[in-house]
């Protein structure tokens, strides 16, 4: 089983699937679509810049991996480089958000410090839509793998619930990785975020909480953690409450924020665990930010069932098809 070939593909999947359905209201998509278990992967199935941002990351950790024991100053300098990249890129073209170009742009300006590049007011959905690869990526501590998770975040989005989030996606995309069962996760992800409430990660984001005007990063980094713990208790109230015929954005948000995205991919995804076909057609089917709802729904469902969980009909057509293969088989050997 190939978790991490079955979470990338995932992604890029439920990707796909809601590049078509984003922006658009319920009743628009049931003029074409009447049953959300049948919408159907677009052909070509093209993504969006959250797959195009995925890789990027992917492809920065490889080079930092290669130098040896992950650390800031390993990190920064690939991902910064690849993202830089990814803003000049003629497929840079699939609509991505505006926090996401303005803090590339100044990424790309070398003499700037990459804190300052940060969009520190904003918690956009846009770096948790893309961690998925830190949670995938064997032998990291969990310092590692929250301080990278939350730093990768930082170089665009720096609002500390843009933080939390990205550390909270990374964090259950390991677990189902490690085999936790589905049931299990709110529970953990709760007990995660009070264990990490007033926990900066100096090391990792430097300055970037003074640069908010909190008084003290403490306070900077339990605003996020508060948000976080915010809408796991609106999934609590979900799943105790299951309506799977409800959009999931009437329930836990519309996903444009971190925290929502973050609590609606994995409510549609936890309301159909053993099936993860239904579980990124639930989240693309929606009203809200579908397509990145629908990258997390599928990096959590294929994290948990690796890359069996996918129609082969759908994984020979997606788009990086190739590239996302050689990295999940990649981590999956580790």
């Amino acid at each position: 089983m190939g978790r991490a070939t079955g979470a990338l593909l995932g992604l890029a999947i439920g990707d796909a699937l809601g590049h078509r359905t984003e922006f658009d209201e319920i009743e628009h998509i049931a003029a074409w679509c009447r049953d959300w278990r049948e919408l159907p992967l677009p052909e070509p199935a093209l993504v969006t810049d959250d797959t195009q941002m995925t890789l990027a990351l992917a492809r920065g950790l490889q080079t930092a991996l290669a130098a040896g024991p992950l650390t800031p100053a390993s990190l920064e300098p690939p991902v910064r480089a690849e993202f830089a990249a990814w803003y000049r890129s003629e497929e840079n073209n699939r609509a991505p958000g505006q926090t996401c170009l303005a803090a590339c742009w100044r990424l790309s300006k070398p003499a700037l410090r990459w804190q300052e590049a940060s969009e520190v007011r904003s918690k956009g959905c846009g770096a948790n839509m893309r961690v998925a690869p830190i949670g995938l990526i064997p032998g990291l501590s969990d310092e590692q793998r929250s301080g990278a998770a939350q730093l990768q975040s930082a170089l665009t989005h720096g609002h500390p619930t843009a933080l939390a989030a990205s550390d909270l996606t990374a964090r259950t995309v390991r677990l189902l990785a490690e085999g936790t069962e589905p049931g299990e996760l709110p529970a953990l992800l709760r007990q995660y975020a009070h264990a990490n409430r007033t926990r900066y990660r100096e090391r990792w984001l430097g300055d970037l909480a003074a640069l908010a005007h909190d008084p003290t990063p403490e306070h900077f980094t339990a605003r996020g953690w508060d948000e976080c713990l915010f809408v796991l208790d609106r999934l609590d109230a979900a799943l105790a409450r299951p309506s799977y015929d409800t959009d999931p954005c009437e329930i836990t948000g519309e996903g444009w924020i971190a925290e929502e995205a973050f609590a609606t991919g994995l409510l549609c995804f936890l309301l159909f665990p053993d099936d993860p076909v239904a579980a990124v057609r639930r989240a693309a089917y929606s009203s809200g930010d579908s397509d990145s709802i629908a990258c997390l729904t599928g990096a959590f469902a294929g994290a948990r069932h690796g890359d069996p969980a996918w129609p082969s009909e759908w994984t020979e057509r997606i788009e990086y098809r190739d590239e996302l293969l050689a990295l999940g088989s990649l981590w999956d050997r580790c």
